[in-house]
């Protein structure tokens, strides 16, 4: 008994004396020259790297056997392995390569080259989650959104001073919009995984009242898609029917009840086609990935909607109209101030509106666009019959157009100034009827609001006790008058297909320009595995 009680302690000496020997001889690899020496030649293209290492005495983050570097180095590897559930390119970051630098690592230059590695495939794949695989601008030009780049100091610093679990749970976008994008992505593999929801859909307008084959197909349509519990009725009737105003709505489609081609043309996506669009949201939330404001703007241009928000909560939301989808009259994306309001507005006519469409047309007829005053180069008024269009073209032709306040003027009766280099800001208007439109892309590429009064009471509520007679004692001058707001609100233009209501529910929305069809194909040749468009 005693014989076996002291082999037993002997056996745990000589585990507690290797493993003490072997943690010596790790930390004697990671802490001399030779390392130090590897690690700076393998990061011979990285400057800032080597500097963070400088500065820290060129302690290692990931390789030795100490603690911290083995639990930094587990967890990053995890991280890895997981990588293409936040849509983000697997391959790229060479996970089983890693894995056998830092395994097979037997002297200190072996060491200094995996610590190497490791963290230049750290930089990267953080960069990635935190804000996008792709360049906006690379893939369409009026993606001009200023994405929030950190540095790689930030990464590594961070990443020395907290759990590695807390680090990389921290930098990928809290919204709640990443959060229910991602449960829907999941949800939509699974039914990709189960063969999908393809079905035959019926080929002639459907209304309440009928019956048939026809609505047969189109209850077992919305019943896949999960709009309508299982029933084996064939008539079109009320339950029906507030299914397909509801898949209506979530589609940005007008919810009259009726199925016809438009709404057959959203059902007839298949979860593929979704799955693209919820991929590309994704990426997106990652090119915003910072905070909006406590009070703000968004502006989705697909979904043809302004609201305001206020500490999480919708306040106010009206329908516009964006920029046409031809070039030079799309609008843009990117994120500015609302910094003051211009009630009884003039519209100075943009100098490539004029040249392109208006100077053809009084070159016809010179009266045409009579509202429209002729400004000379002395900024002064030019009666029209001075004038002999026909003698300029687009390089030669010498005078601006303005159009003075008025009820009928282009822009309204007020304007929400955002001042940026696009020429881009928010504005009334006298073609109300547009608003009733389902796709309402008609403009230069500002954006028109149905409700502009409301959205000023709104934005003034802050600094005024009563905001509505305010604005309309602007209004009532006649004249031009600068509303200064004091406190900015920030304004995001943005473009998402696919996004989250403020009930929590998943919306798909028609790819108007065209944007997130390329930016699928840039995250697929970028190396993102995803089902194709095509089922």
């Amino acid at each position: 008994m005693a014989n076996s009680i002291l082999l037993t302690l002997s056996y745990r000496v000589l585990i507690v004396f290797c493993s003490l020997t072997y943690a010596s001889s790790s930390f004697a690899m990671v802490n001399n020259d030779e390392f130090r020496i590897s690690l700076i030649n393998s990061l011979s293209k990285n400057s800032e790297i080597i500097r963070f290492y400088q500065d820290n005495g060129f302690q290692p983050l990931w390789v030795g056997n100490e603690r911290k570097a083995r639990e930094r180095r587990s967890y990053f590897f995890k991280e890895l392995k997981n990588a293409s559930k936040h849509v983000l390119p697997a391959l790229r970051y060479d996970l089983n390569y890693l894995k056998r630098q830092a395994i097979s690592a037997k002297s200190s230059s072996d060491f200094g080259l995996a610590e190497a590695l490791i963290s230049i495939k750290f930089i990267e794949y953080s960069s990635n989650l935190q804000t996008g695989v792709l360049k906006p601008s690379s893939v369409d030009k009026e993606i001009v959104r200023k994405v929030p780049y950190r540095t790689t100091t930030a990464y590594l610093e961070k990443i020395r001073s907290v759990s590695p679990a807390d680090f990389f749970k921290g930098i990928q976008p809290q919204s709640k919009q990443y959060s229910l994008l991602l449960q829907e992505k999941r949800r939509l593999e699974k039914i990709i995984a189960q063969g999908g929801w393809n079905s035959d859909l019926p080929g002639e307008l459907i209304r309440p009242g009928d019956v048939g084959d026809k609505v047969i197909l189109l209850r077992n349509t919305l019943i896949k898609r999960g709009y309508l519990e299982r029933t084996s009725s064939d008539v079109y009737d009320g339950k029906l029917r507030s299914a397909v105003q509801l898949f209506q709505l979530r589609h940005g489609l007008a919810p009259d009840g009726i199925a016809g081609p438009a709404t057959f043309s959203e059902m007839a996506k298949t979860a593929q086609e979704r799955l693209a669009s919820v991929l590309v949201a994704l990426e997106r939330e990652k090119w915003t990935n910072f905070d909006f404001g406590s009070r703000h703007v968004i502006v989705n241009l697909p979904d043809f909607s302004t609201k305001l928000f206020e500490n999480g909560a919708l306040i106010f939301e009206t329908r516009n109209v964006i920029g046409t989808p031809i070039d030079e009259q799309r609008t843009p994306e990117f994120s500015d101030v609302i910094e003051h309001l211009i009630t009884n507005p003039t519209w100075n006519v943009p100098k490539s509106i004029t040249l392109k469409e208006y100077l053809p047309e009084m070159q016809k007829d010179p009266s045409a666009h009579d509202y429209l005053e002729l400004i000379d180069l002395d900024r002064e008024l030019v009666p029209r019959d001075l004038v002999n269009f026909n003698e300029y073209d687009e390089d030669t032709f010498p005078y601006d157009l303005k159009q003075f306040p008025s009820i009928t003027n282009a822009l309204g009766l007020v304007k929400f100034m955002f001042p940026n280099q696009y020429s881009i800001y928010l504005h009334d208007t006298p073609s109300k009827p547009l608003f009733d439109l389902e796709v309402r892309a008609f403009s230069h590429g500002c954006i028109r609001l149905q409700k502009p009064f409301e959205f000023a009471y709104e934005l003034l509520k802050p600094q005024t006790e009563d905001p509505k007679t305010a604005f309309n004692d602007a209004i009532a001058t006649g004249e031009e008058t600068v509303v200064y707001l004091r406190k900015p609100v920030p304004v995001h233009l943005i473009y998402r297909t696919a996004f989250v209501d403020e009930l929590g529910v998943i919306n798909y929305r028609r790819d108007i320009y065209g944007r997130d069809a390329a930016i699928y194909e840039a995250l697929i040749n970028a190396g993102v595995q995803a089902e194709s468009f095509s089922s």
